[in-house]
């Protein structure tokens, strides 16, 4: 016991030496050459964020022990949407890690905006997420996120669960947010789907327990997404059936899903490729 609480002291200091860093680094230099440079903005900050979440993962996994597989490969491009599922605070950079030749737009909730974030919290406002708060003027949001997709160059991520699971499973999809995502253009849509982080939830959990976590990281798609004037609940919620299938087929239980490129019951011609 005194020794996980030593390793995970160890590893707490170590993240946060490298969380001022980088925040010291980001606001001095990355965003003075974006704001001196702002034709290179793009490559400038793809490049950060890419470093940002690569030494993360280096770190928890090499100081702290945390294992997980490859990400998959997503392409940068326009009109790309990526669902996700949310189990703990490593599903930022293993997503950041999984779009490759840009960085990813996340959907990211307003309370991350807030100066005791440090490093998050301006790359919030460097690189322009979209912003929502649950329970707060939900139209005006859906709204906002509907026009910010509309005119996205890169491409988008969600959590449609809206908050982190804290048992594991996959929960409803608030399909607000999503819908007006969809509602704004066609999509190419990727679905990731973890499993094995959700017990490292919480920060005290995550530096105690990072040591014993072994994570999956798998993808499904792309998908296309509804067409103009229908309906998109049919969809979403199909969406989120097969993101379940797949985390039953990574704990080895019935009811898995195809994998990744293939197919599905009420989805053929859906399918585009593979990952």
């Amino acid at each position: 016991m005194i020794t996980r609480i030593r390793a995970g002291t160890a590893l707490a200091l170590v993240i946060l030496v490298v969380l001022v860093i980088g925040y010291v680094i980001q606001r001095t230099v990355v965003a003075a050459v974006v704001r001196v440079v702002p034709s290179a903005r793009d490559r400038i900050l793809a490049a950060w964020l890419a470093a940002v979440a690569a030494s993360t993962l280096a770190i928890l996994h090499r100081v702290g022990g945390g294992q997980w597989n490859r990400p998959p490969r997503i392409p940068h491009d326009p009109g790309i949407l990526v669902l996700m599922n949310h189990q703990s605070l490593l599903d930022i950079p293993l997503v950041v890690q999984s779009v490759h030749g840009g960085y990813p737009l996340i959907v990211t909730r307003e309370r991350y905006l807030h100066a005791k974030y440090l490093l998050i919290s301006h790359i919030l406002r460097l690189y322009r997420f979209p912003i929502v708060e649950p329970g707060r003027a939900a139209a005006s949001q859906i709204e906002g996120l509907r026009g910010f997709a509309r005119e996205a160059h890169h491409p988008m991520v969600i959590y449609p669960e809206g908050h982190r699971s804290r048992n594991g499973e996959l929960g409803p999809f608030k399909k607000g947010g999503l819908g007006g995502i969809l509602a704004a253009r066609r999509w190419q849509v990727y679905l990731i789907v973890v499993d094995g982080f959700w017990q490292c939830a919480r920060l005290p959990d995550f530096l105690a327990g990072l040591a014993h976590m072994k994570g999956r990281i798998e993808c499904l798609g792309p998908f296309d997404s509804p067409a103009e004037g229908e309906d998109p609940g049919p969809w979403i919620e199909r969406m989120r059936e097969l993101m379940a299938m797949k985390l039953n087929d990574i704990r080895g239980l019935p009811g898995a899903a195809s994998g990744p490129g293939r197919a599905v019951s009420g989805l053929t011609g859906l399918v585009r490729g593979e990952v």
